[in-house]
């Protein structure tokens, strides 16, 4: 029997479905998404949804002196009908962009003249200088698939990857030749492998010099590291897929580092230290091209060290080492300055992170900013939106003025005092232009949805280039009638951390009646749930979902408990080897606050997480059995030991070192504490979180003897409840399951069932 919404509503007023979340248009509004400012800051390049398919996205451009929008490349004119290599499709699924098609990554030329655009395993310029009918030119036309595909610095070149090999293509005569070697076996060149991808934010294995003269690239020995072999499950065949995967405790991959002079010669190996059990973080190049600027972390990632390499002899030295006693964040603030030999770099030394001023041989010149609080990046992976050294200003976006806020800030590279730029509360994500001198800035709140505005560096409005109001022809505004405000608050952790919480509840309370709860989780490192921002999960349609639910009769509950991010390091650093723990802790917290209010039921608390918030729902209800009723667990990790390397250990320590750890954070230590009602969902091909995670839960509860109900889906890989069929079925699934898992008994007055 399903839970009967429980608010009244006027006949005019529309209540969400499921199915209006996966269609078009887009619930939000308009969006731009990949945002980039030409190199010559006249126009600001996007990729925009088709109205008939918000997913296919097309190539546009926001002229700024003529204040307007124009189509620059659709997708569809391009090709008919899109085709994917596996290593691509693989390579959006690390990305977090399976979900879309058409023009999902580009690339300006260095002077700004050109395009880059992928598609399809191919390759296509747009020459901006061109009319529009004639700008198109198609660069490859190969069996094999194009990938990683950019310009060369001056734009002499176009570089990607084809067969396991880099190549370069001369745009002066239209030839080209392979780099490196090809891919044999278990070697492969100038890729990022699977730990880079997946965990280390690095999607390319290969770097140009800004003079050209040189690359530098990886070559990736995958020889030492576990082969097993999966199963993806389809709907009507299995694939067994052969993988080398590098889980926790297991040796990884290695990774060797060389420069080729493009000219001709042959390549130089970097010296990356008589260690080679390492991560290769991250490669920079200095301006001048005469040093590579090189990030090595140690195996336990209680180190990181940016070294500088000589490009001619392979030689580095030192000019940074930051350390940790529990680990180092990777991040992506290296900022070069043109106009003299000092560079920027972030690092969570003080307790948060922060943004410090060095000479190009590493000696410290001064610290740019500090205090309790986080440079936190919101676009382009940096936080540092941009530098004007001419104005002797760097411009940053952080959370400064709240946790569940973000701004764009100034501070003097001289140092001095940090100024906010943008106005009005809510979430600021930024793109500002390479000079310094404007910025897009996209604005959301909780109860509105972004819109977009072309800025100078004072934070004056020069343009709306998406207003998207709340008005008539809004997508969101037949629903509106029946929106429920977002409330936030804080309680305080065990160890007296401030926990923040956002709630969402049926916007008509019936008088006398408590309302199931269901608290949505993810709570792992590096995220956030609580934030003032339309949406601000990572979670397909999780606003409009909450909405959805509140309509339905739920109050909505999120808390983002100690081990999330951007609270600094003792505030993230607090599971640090016992993973399953303090997070559960906290939202038990947060449970004990639900009970307080009058309008909740205690004995009908649900919990739902995918991924990491699949592990907590599981945690969550076999450690508190007693506060959570019933638990729905996505795509769970329910053994670390299964996980990889660089997550895992970073966290964890090796199964070796920390046996205690790892047995107290395994689910199947906790499987007969299960009293509640269990909803297990799992894809059958997910490569990031096995379906083994879910089917060694099955074995355990099934030898407990423990009732739980499954839903699988053929072929569905980690992000499945984005894509429009799977996404669809998943919702329904879980709102099916927690209708009927926490119907309980009739609603009784709130008088008589206060706790």
């Amino acid at each position: 029997m399903l839970l009967a919404a429980l608010i009244p509503f006027a006949a005019a007023a529309e209540p969400l479905t499921l199915e209006r979340l996966f269609e078009s248009p887009d619930l939000s509004g308009a969006s731009l998404r990949g945002l980039q400012f030409s190199p010559d800051a006249q126009l600001v390049v996007y990729q925009r949804g088709k109205a008939s398919n918000a997913g296919q996205f097309d190539l546009w451009a926001y002229d700024i002196a003529r204040r307007r929008h124009r189509l620059l490349v659709d997708s569809a004119a391009l090709v008919a009908e899109e085709r994917i290599s596996a290593e691509e499709a693989a390579r959006r699924e690390r990305q977090r962009t399976a979900a879309f098609s058409g023009i999902v990554e580009y690339e300006f030329s260095e002077d700004g003249k050109r395009l880059l655009v992928p598609l399809s395993g191919d390759l296509w310029a747009y020459d901006l200088r061109r009319p529009a009918a004639s700008a198109v030119r198609r660069l490859t036309a190969t069996e094999g698939a194009e990938a990683d595909a950019r310009y060369s610095p001056r734009g002499n070149y176009v570089s990607y990857l084809r067969d396991g090999a880099l190549w370069v293509r001369n745009l002066g005569n239209d030839q080209e030749r392979r780099v490196t070697p090809p891919a044999a076996g278990v070697v492969s060149y100038a890729v990022a492998e699977f730990i880079a991808q997946e965990e280390m934010n690095r999607d390319t294995g290969y770097w140009w010099s800004p003079d050209e003269r040189y690359i530098a690239y990886t070559v990736v020995d995958e020889s030492p590291v576990d082969e097993v072999r999966r199963f993806e499950i389809q709907a009507d065949r299995t694939d067994v897929i052969t993988q080398r995967y590098p889980a926790a405790g297991r040796a990884n991959a290695l990774v060797e580092l060389r420069v080729v002079p493009l000219d001709g010669g042959e390549p130089v190996r970097v010296d990356l230290g008589a260690e080679t059990d390492i991560y290769l973080a991250r490669v920079d190049w200095f301006p001048d091209s005469r040093q590579l600027a090189v990030q090595r972390q140690s195996r336990d990632q209680r180190k990181l060290d940016l070294l500088a390499a000589d490009p001619v002899s392979g030689s580095t030295r030192t000019l940074i080492s930051e350390t940790s006693d529990t680990w180092v964040n990777l991040h992506n603030d290296l900022v070069f300055l043109e106009r003299s030999r000092r560079f920027i770099w972030a690092s969570d030394r003080s307790g948060f992170r922060h943004l410090y001023l060095y000479e190009n041989d590493g000696t410290l010149v001064r610290p740019l900013t500090s205090g309790e609080w986080m440079v936190v990046a919101t676009g382009r992976g940096r936080g540092v939106a941009g530098v004007d050294e001419q104005r002797g200003q760097v411009y940053f976006t952080a959370n400064r003025d709240s946790p569940i806020e973000r701004h764009l800030y100034r501070v003097p590279l001289s140092g001095g005092a940090v100024a906010r730029i943008t106005t009005g509360a809510g979430w600021h994500r930024i793109a500002m232009s390479e000079n310094a001198r404007y910025f897009v800035d996209t604005r959301s709140t909780a109860e509105t949805p972004p819109s977009i505005t072309l800025r100078d560096a004072t934070g004056r409005q020069i343009a709306v280039m998406v207003e998207n109001r709340l008005d008539a022809d809004h997508p969101y505004t037949r629903y509106r009638d029946l929106h429920s405000p977002t409330e936030f608050g804080t309680l305080t952790a065990e160890d007296g951390q401030t926990l923040h919480w956002k709630l969402v509840r049926p916007k008509v309370l019936e008088p006398g009646r408590r309302y199931p709860v269901i608290v949505d989780v993810y709570g792992g490192p590096e995220s956030q749930e609580v934030g003032n921002a339309w949406g601000n999960s990572p979670r397909a349609n999780d606003a409009a979902f909450h909405q959805f639910l509140a309509q339905r009769g739920y109050v909505v509950f999120s808390l983002d408990n100690r081990g999330t991010g951007f609270r600094g390091r003792a505030f993230e650093s607090a599971l640090h080897r016992r993973m399953g723990s303090v997070e559960v802790a906290d939202q038990v917290r947060g449970v004990e606050y639900l009970r307080t209010l009058p309008y909740v039921d205690p004995a009908r608390i649900g919990v739902f997480g995918w991924s990491y918030g699949g592990y907590m729902a599981l945690m969550c209800i076999l450690q508190a059995p007693d506060h959570f009723a019933a638990a729905v667990s996505g795509a769970p990790v329910t053994d670390w030991r299964l996980y990889d390397t660089h997550y895992t250990e970073r966290y964890m320590g090796t199964p070796q070192d920390n046996a205690p750890g790892y047995a107290a954070g395994d689910v199947l230590s906790w499987a007969d504490r299960l009293k509640g009602k269990l909803l297990v969902i799992h894809g059958m091909a997910d490569d990031n979180v096995l379906f083994t995670h879910s089917t060694a839960l099955f074995a355990k509860l099934q030898s407990l003897g423990k009732p739980f109900d499954l839903m699988t889906y053929p072929g569905g890989k980690h992000g499945l409840t984005r894509e429009p069929v799977s996404g669809l079925h998943a919702l329904r699934t879980v709102v099916r399951f927690f209708d009927e898992a926490l119907a309980g008994p009739p609603l009784q007055a709130a008088s008589s069932t206060a706790p």
